[in-house]
């Protein structure tokens, strides 16, 4: 059985696919064409995107990613730790 991980690669994919062959086509049949790309899109940003951010965000700290004064405090203190690559030449 495929995992989430594929499932969604392939539903991007697929997504992908149909608004590239909806480009092609578009001179042909235009009302097709834009068909294929408003599905391909609308169908990778309102279900694909949603699907990898939840399943990739599971157990994340969303805390750990904002930006507060505590983490501005430890990002300034790991810079001034290390050396610059300017520094060292």
């Amino acid at each position: 059985m495929l995992s989430r991980r594929s499932l969604i690669g392939l539903l991007a994919i697929g997504c992908i696919s149909a608004m590239v062959y909806g480009l092609i086509i578009i001179e042909d049949s235009p009302q097709a064409g834009n068909s294929f790309v408003g599905f391909g899109t609308l169908f990778l940003f309102l279900v694909a995107m949603p699907l990898f951010i939840f399943t990739e965000g599971k157990g994340k700290k969303v805390k750990d990613y904002m930006l507060t004064e505590e983490n501005i405090r430890k990002m300034q203190a790991k810079s001034k730790k290390r050396p610059k690559k300017e520094d060292e030449v």
